[in-house]
């Protein structure tokens, strides 16, 4: 490859990455089966602890699947918000905006992780690192899907609802014993170009150590 060549390739990258968005609103023809595996072909190739690649992804492009999950997520929703008081018009509204989100994205993918294969340690500290790394690796791959999501011409958006009711999500659509639902991913078809980004300068999050002296 020519360096022009790879210039053009790294700037081509660059705005892929700044140009994903989150879309939460979908056109309702279903995703082509190729389409999908080209996203979670992406998605495993993302880095991870030990290379142990604990990501887990089951896919609910079913309305009936997608219906079953959206209103057991808005019962538990409504229950919790109701127990802290909320306004019951402001938890119905809240409510309905994850039912129709979720139900009414052509394809949902439910995004766990498994830490059947990681490393076990007989003290928390390791545990709780292990864990932690086991999280991390999941978060990569689900990027990774994200960006080829982007690539496709699709839109997607990542709700971390399923960390307040990983049990609900569990039971509701029967994963697999040891699949620990970390996040929602809908996608479809884009019908809005989503909300303009919003991003702190570098400036802000960057940090060096004085020189030794």
């Amino acid at each position: 490859m020519t360096a022009r060549a790879q210039t053009q390739e790294a700037r081509l990258w660059r705005e892929l990455v700044a140009g994903r968005r989150s879309i939460r609103r979908y056109e309702s023809e279903p995703l082509p089966a190729d389409t999908v595996e080209r996203l979670i072909e992406a998605a495993r190739w993302a880095p991870s602890a030990h290379n142990r690649q604990p990501w887990r992804f089951a896919l609910l492009d079913a309305p009936a699947w997608k219906e079953r999950l959206a209103r057991a997520m808005g019962a538990r929703l409504r229950s919790d918000r109701l127990a802290d008081g909320d306004a019951a018009s402001a938890v119905e509204a809240d409510v309905a905006r994850s039912y129709a989100r979720i139900a009414g994205a052509p394809l949902a993918i439910v995004v766990a992780l498994e830490m059947a294969e990681m490393d076990r340690y007989p003290d928390e500290r390791r545990r709780r690192a292990e864990y932690l790394m086991a999280v991390q690796s999941t978060a990569m791959a689900t990027q990774n899907l994200l960006l080829a999501a982007h690539a496709e011409g699709l839109g997607a958006c990542w709700m971390c609802a399923p960390l307040f009711c990983p049990d609900t999500v569990a039971a509701a659509i029967g994963l697999p014993p040891g699949w620990e639902p970390q996040a929602l991913v809908t996608l479809g078809r884009p019908a809005s170009a989503g909300k303009p980004a919003r991003r702190k300068p570098v400036a802000e999050m960057l940090w060096r150590p004085e020189a030794a002296k």
